[in-house]
């Protein structure tokens, strides 16, 4: 019997991430055995100051890359937003899962009903904050760090008036009934891969236990909008996000981008989807146009 051995973030959410893929491969194939590995990464450890402060996503995937590269673990499960940009030739990403819901959300402390004018809206991304401040401009916007339910109990405690936070992770955790408000994809662009999960391996590595976890419309639009943000070089403290959905044969991407003279442009492409990264990078080359 095959074993394969599965590598995690220790977060309660990444081993729900995990578990969601263990069962998919169980489902299609019972003869493979598979054992959980969690491991805490340096982005889980630093929790004091925000991450582009300390060296940008990298940061929740460094121990996991190393345990694919040593041999400790055989497939590593993401949040595909917390992805670097870049991929390393020897641990590929092998595919991405179906898309959960890709919306973020506003949470209100408990028993709440509106915002608190004299407390900030928790947000540690530089996407969500210029979006916010278009949508909320009397409120301020501090960070905050720790995994969802460390960030639940800072607002719950009065830290601040509200939380942003991707749908899918609540929704996973069984918090949707947190949730006080959906933005729109066009109200607030989503992170580049929110609400996939990615699934990397090292090269070469037979991966046909895998063809009933892996997407095509989760692939192709996460590849299109990781395309996007590697187009215009951005990491968590650019206020870059991309979404894309395919409708058919068609892909439609839409993407936010803040030149270095603080102007936002949103802006939409689509067209066959075969040419999805051609086309996000279309989009890229023209929102930085705009920019100048």
């Amino acid at each position: 019997m095959r074993t394969i051995r599965v590598g995690s973030r220790e977060s309660k959410l990444a081993v729900i991430q995990s578990e969601l893929v263990m069962e998919a491969i169980r489902e299609a194939d019972p003869a493979v055995a598979l054992e959980l590995v969690t491991m805490k990464t340096t982005g889980d450890k630093i929790l004091d100051r925000t991450l582009d402060k300390i060296g940008g996503k990298g940061l929740f995937v460094k121990e996991l890359d190393a345990a694919l590269l040593e041999g400790r673990a055989d497939l590593t499960v993401h949040s595909c937003k917390d992805l670097p940009m870049e991929e390393n030739p020897d641990i590929p990403l092998a595919g991405f899962s179906r898309r959960e819901d890709p919306r973020d959300v506003l949470v209100l402390p408990e028993g709440v009903t509106e915002l608190d004018p004299n407390k900030p809206i928790g947000c540690s991304s530089a996407r969500r904050t210029v979006q916010l401040k278009e949508l909320f401009p009397h409120m301020a916007v501090a960070p905050v760090r720790g995994n969802v339910l460390t960030r639940l109990r800072k607002l719950d405690e009065g830290q601040f008036s509200a939380l942003v936070l991707a749908a899918a992770g609540l929704k996973r955790l069984g918090l949707e009934g947190r949730i006080t408000r959906y933005f729109t994809v066009e109200e607030m662009i989503p992170a580049a891969g929110q609400g996939i999960l990615a699934l990397q391996t090292r090269a070469g590595e037979d991966l046909t236990y895998l063809k009933h976890v892996l997407d095509e419309a989760g692939t192709l639009c996460a590849r299109a909008e990781r395309a996007f943000v590697r187009r215009l070089d951005g990491g968590c403290s650019s206020p870059i996000a991309a979404h894309a959905r395919l409708e058919g044969e068609t892909i439609y991407i839409q993407g936010l981008y803040v030149s270095e003279q603080g102007m936002v442009i949103r802006q939409t492409i689509s067209g066959p989807k075969g040419q999805a990264e051609r086309l996000a990078e279309q989009l890229a080359d023209q929102s930085k146009e705009a920019g100048v």
